[in-house]
């Protein structure tokens, strides 16, 4: 692995095409998600739970979106719903130009893996594997040559600062830095679209900050969009917009 690269250096090796002496572009305004009066009810006949009424927004690519409410307020359910981990009951979810609601199980699993990035409370990385091996696992499955693997881990590690932690296993690092492989993880494969629930709930507040700072990155150097779901207005006051969730409906 090198040991330094620059910005310009740690974007182009993330696959994004930068000549010589011009600026980064803006992102597009088109849409990356598309919700379209979405719907999720659970039970039947005499009881029954709307968790979602009519759910409608659009998220533009480049955009760093949160999604607020108190437990139980819904934001959980439509996060899943845009996963794909559950189905909508009406309505339609639009990521990428793709009606997901319409996609079969194996349609699916190919679209978690090609458009999405995942960053969850508990980061979710491997604990069998280092960190290095932890970001890297999805260029590896694609079949990525390993030198392209290495320039791209090390560009995204220098970006988040993880560079030290590469070698180390899970539980050789502190819970902020798993956070962090757990962002490089998501972003190394291009997604569409990240995803992230509560990511700094189980943060003291200096690793909040620093995770908070890391997703602010990859956002306005990387042009990640990011839709992250929390209950704690510090998280959100990095985000560009927040969007209120309250008995289902925004």
């Amino acid at each position: 692995m090198t040991d330094s690269v620059s910005p310009r250096e740690a974007i182009a090796a993330l696959g994004y095409k930068i000549e010589p002496g011009t600026q980064i572009p803006a992102a597009s305004r088109e849409s990356v998600l598309s919700c379209e009066h979405v719907e999720k009810v659970y039970g039947s006949r005499g009881n029954v739970t709307k968790a979602l009424n009519d759910i409608s927004f659009n998220v533009n690519k480049g955009e760093y979106v949160a999604i607020m409410g108190a437990s139980g307020s819904g934001k959980t359910t439509l996060l899943n719903c845009i996963s794909s981990i559950d189905n909508v009951t009406a309505g339609h979810i639009y990521v990428a130009g793709k009606d997901i609601t319409g996609l079969r199980s194996k349609q699916l699993s190919q679209f978690r893996r090609d458009e999405l990035g995942f960053i969850f409370q508990d980061s979710n990385i491997l604990d069998t594997l280092t960190a290095y091996e932890n970001i890297a696992l999805a260029l590896t499955i694609k079949g990525v040559p390993p030198k392209e693997i290495d320039e791209r881990v090390t560009a995204i590690a220098e970006h988040l600062q993880i560079t030290e932690t590469l070698k180390k296993f899970p539980y050789q690092i502190s819970g902020g830095q798993k956070q962090r492989v757990a962002a490089a993880r998501a972003i190394i494969t291009n997604p569409s679209l990240i995803l992230a629930d509560e990511p700094t709930g189980a943060l003291d507040s200096k690793s909040a900050k620093m995770l908070l700072e890391s997703f602010d990155m990859l956002n306005t150097d990387l042009e990640a969009t990011i839709l992250m779901v929390t209950h704690d207005s510090f998280a959100a006051s990095y985000t560009k917009r927040a969007i209120f969730i309250q008995d289902g409906k925004v």
